[in-house]
């Protein structure tokens, strides 16, 4: 085992136990899109198996939406020879997006919606207990900025997170993991990435202009990240505006 591959298993057992993500009896479905973030999950959830003291099932499914020219059969092909658990769901979301949103305008909301709707239904399904996402701690940066900037609400993606309707748990075990080593690690792997061409066609995404900002002041202070990644972590409610929510923790 790497020093990489170590460093990141450690934080990921961190997450475990700071937020009870992967528990005794658990089924995780993992959420195996074919990006580099997902099968660093994958494979450090397979590590994380091998080592809880307890019995724990994983099964990695991934969505195929007919999206021209996507080779679905690598993943499927990575996960026979790893021995995983695997399944794949077949629905043509490619088309409904295209049809839905009007030109010049991004993909990814749409998409993220159908495609988080078919695998809650597909968790159900299966049994499963939890969804393991691949997001980490610059998705989960990223997002609490773009909610600010442009949503006008303080919001992120928690590590463990109970879906809407009540019937799934949502885990995010990367939430300390940089993308930058996930990136390397996924690299000296070897894993057969294959990323999304649908929304990487549209350069003028949000998301890109924060990574921009965030690029840009940790060019000044290297703990930019890591400052915003703790401030999660360390909310003075006294010291906002949200008055239900005040009175709400007084009461």
């Amino acid at each position: 085992m790497s020093r990489l591959e170590k460093r990141l298993l450690n934080l990921v057992t961190r997450a475990n136990r700071e937020f009870d993500l992967v528990e005794p009896g658990d089924r995780v479905m993992v959420c195996l899109s074919g990006g580099k973030d997902s099968y660093v999950l994958m494979h450090l959830l397979a590590e994380v198996q091998r080592r809880v003291p307890f019995a724990v099932d994983l099964i990695a499914v991934n969505l195929d939406q007919r999206q021209p020219g996507f080779p679905q059969h690598r993943i499927e092909e990575w996960c026979k020879s790893r021995g995983f658990a695997h399944r794949m769901l077949r629905r043509d979301t490619y088309s409904v997006v295209l049809d839905k949103v009007p030109e010049g305008k991004t993909y990814c909301s749409l998409c993220s919606r159908l495609r988080r709707g078919i695998l809650y239904e597909a968790a159900v399904e299966l049994g499963a207990t939890k969804i393991a996402l691949g997001h980490h701690r610059d998705d989960i940066i990223e997002t609490l900025l773009l909610n600010l900037l442009y949503a006008g609400q303080i919001k992120a993606m928690p590590p463990r997170l109970l879906s809407d309707d009540g019937r799934n748990t949502i885990i995010r075990p990367l939430v300390y993991c940089a993308e930058e080593e996930i990136a390397a690690f996924a690299e000296e792997m070897g894993f057969p990435v294959v990323p999304c061409g649908l929304c990487g066609s549209q350069p003028t995404l949000y998301r890109q202009r924060v990574k921009g900002l965030l690029s840009m002041l940790e060019a000044d202070n290297p703990k930019i990240k890591g400052n915003l990644l703790a401030a999660l972590s360390n909310v003075r409610v006294s010291h906002l505006m949200d008055r239900e929510l005040a009175e709400r923790l007084d009461g």
